[in-house]
């Protein structure tokens, strides 16, 4: 493991049957990095979450985690990381309380509080309610105060937003963000190309178990993208027309230019390229 990395594959590669699923994956992710897997659903986002955490061992290749080989993970590899797939790892029968202090009682190691924990996510009024009886989005926030119980030095979550009204949707942004400053290094999988815009120091683009693209957000929407300028305007008939033209070439748009000159232009606005926007331009694949 070099300097402050924490996870790193090289060359890897996976079959769930002879043909190949995974190819050739090659990246590193440091310590205290929000690195996000993007993709549409079968791409080979979660079978590289898989890998990470020992759940496949026949790859090939290499892939390691906190510098020991995945495939050779011990019981003492599970004390260092936190788990939070989609759908939320927890009793229903059993209060909120009584799940965080069962899965802490799994840990030999340091523990967080459970009290802070549960007020962390805006459960301390309902620690005592069975989570059968909890929503969605509250379910969601135990499952991930639950891979937090131990305090793990690298969580892997999977569509951490997935299904979430916006007022939940924001309070797990804000955990994973508050995670990432506390020192967690976090691998998150998701199709949300504005969550990960908001979340990831870097990612990449997964596409039929390839990786397509590796950068920051901002960097492969500078790269790829060109700001817009869409306006409209009036015809001789009075119709209403649009155009749109990149930003860069806008003082060579003879139509732009000639209906300044005739005070015929209704609205202009700029638009900036969205990671969405990228995504399908490099990969050919649009994302919901």
């Amino acid at each position: 493991m070099k300097n402050d990395s924490m996870i790193e594959m090289h060359n890897l590669n996976f079959s769930y049957t002879s043909k190949p699923f995974v190819k050739n994956i090659n990246f590193t992710v440091t310590k205290g990095e929000i690195f996000g897997f993007l993709g549409p659903s079968g791409a080979g986002k979660s079978t590289l979450q898989k890998i990470l955490t020992g759940l496949l061992p026949t790859y090939t290749g290499n892939a390691s985690v906190m510098g020991v080989e995945c495939r050779h993970h011990n019981s003492s590899f599970y004390e260092r990381i936190g788990v939070d797939f989609e759908f939320p790892c927890v009793y229903e029968k059993l209060t909120a309380r009584e799940n965080l202090s069962y899965f802490s009682s799994l840990y030999d190691g340091n523990k967080r509080d459970i009290d802070e924990l549960l007020c962390d996510v805006g459960l301390e009024g309902h620690a005592d309610k069975r989570v059968s009886d909890f929503s969605k989005g509250m379910k969601s926030r135990l499952g991930f105060i639950r891979a937090l119980v131990h305090d793990p030095d690298v969580l892997f979550l999977d569509e951490p937003t997935s299904g979430l009204d916006p007022n939940n949707s924001r309070i797990m942004k804000d955990l994973i963000l508050k995670e990432r400053d506390n020192g967690k290094t976090i691998i998150i999988t998701t199709h949300n190309m504005d969550d990960a815009t908001e979340l990831c120091d870097r990612v990449a683009f997964i596409v039929n178990g390839e990786m397509k693209a590796l950068d920051t957000p901002h960097s492969l929407i500078m790269a790829h993208g060109a700001s817009k300028i869409k306006y409209t305007f009036t015809d001789p008939d009075g119709k209403e027309l649009e155009r749109v033209s990149a930003l860069s070439a806008i003082s060579e748009d003879k139509t732009f230019i000639q209906k300044i000159s005739s005070n015929s232009l209704t609205s202009v606005h700029s638009s900036e390229p969205t990671l969405s926007d990228i995504f399908m331009e490099i990969t050919g694949y649009e994302l919901c």
